[in-house]
């Protein structure tokens, strides 16, 4: 049995995090938030410590380390973006893995920096990359081997469409501040963007069409495909099919037109992560950085508006 500390419990995804934890037969030892409303750890692991201090949690680990002479096998991680890096130093600098979620960080550079952390502590970084595990992201991937082996120079023609709507409350948070999230592509777009660059290729060519608050669209030209992509958290811009069926988030990707079907299966996502990391075989470093890229190089580029290969749906913000 594993044993784990988390960091970040009151969070939207914190949940699956529990679950992978809990699915995979580990005990959550301590976890830590500033926020402490957090009963949904009674359901999970009731036993576990709670910490609303940073300095009493990080006291805690190392008593821990202390007592069983041993450290925490893993600390996971779902605190705001840009407190990443520092908490997985942290782990690392106690003696255990970190299990980080998306974005991993929000700089390449970040990378580099962590790469050096593991290296002294002999400790190592996951990132929770999920749709790489995702059944029929799989099944597109082995099918474009396929193809390519056949025909090398083939491109692909993408429209990558992610709307998920989002109230007032999302632009007072951190996710809403761009030097804390990353912006709105890293904050909901960097597991697509891993996905995609994981598939066709790295990034040849990167543009911005528009960015405002609430959507974000632009082209790549990776090695073997066109993308055109739009994200947004307005529930304004979602088809007008989707919200007749009460639905407030519609995810799309066609690849040749062709829609590829990956609405299901996501809440076991985390817990296959789990598995794979615990095996030895979880994604690290160096697997991140491409989309740490993407999202780093979208954040500083200024868009062109309405020009060259634009996702349709960039006139619905244009026409307000």
């Amino acid at each position: 049995m594993k044993k784990f500390a988390l960091i970040g419990a009151s969070g939207y995804i914190a949940p699956r995090h529990m679950k992978a934890i809990k699915d995979t037969s580990n005990e959550l030892v301590v976890s830590y938030d500033l926020y402490d409303g957090i009963g949904i750890m009674d359901s999970n692991f009731p036993d576990a410590d709670f910490f609303t201090e940073a300095e009493r949690f990080e006291d805690f680990i190392y008593q821990w380390k202390r007592e069983h002479g041993k450290p925490l096998d893993y600390i996971a991680i779902a605190s705001p973006n840009y407190l990443h890096k520092s908490h997985m130093r942290l782990a690392l600098s106690h003696g255990a893995d970190a299990i980080c979620e998306k974005p991993l960080v929000l700089n390449p550079t970040d990378i580099d920096e962590l790469k050096i952390v593991e290296q002294e502590s002999g400790k190592r970084v996951y990132n929770i990359l999920q749709l790489r595990l995702h059944e029929s992201i799989i099944a597109l991937k082995e099918k474009v081997l396929k193809e390519l082996a056949e025909n090398p120079d083939k491109i692909y023609e993408i429209d990558l469409t992610y709307l998920t709507s989002r109230g007032k409350w999302y632009f007072e948070s951190w996710k809403g501040k761009e030097e804390k999230s990353g912006g709105l592509a890293s904050n909901i777009g960097v597991h697509f963007y891993d996905m995609l660059s994981w598939i066709f290729g790295e990034v040849e060519e990167n543009v911005v069409h528009l960015k405002t608050p609430y959507a974000n669209a632009g082209y790549f030209k990776l090695k073997n495909a066109r993308v055109r992509w739009f994200l947004s958290v307005k529930y304004d811009y979602i088809p007008d099919d989707i919200k007749a069926s009460g639905l407030r988030t519609y995810r799309s990707i066609t690849v040749d037109g062709d829609e590829i079907e990956f609405s299901g299966g996501f809440t076991e996502l985390h817990t296959r992560s789990y598995e794979e990391i615990i095996k030895g075989n979880g994604f690290g470093l160096d697997e991140a950085r491409n989309s740490i890229e993407i999202v780093s190089t979208i954040r500083n580029l200024q868009p062109i508006g309405l020009k060259g290969e634009y996702h349709p749906f960039c006139k619905k913000v244009i026409s307000e």
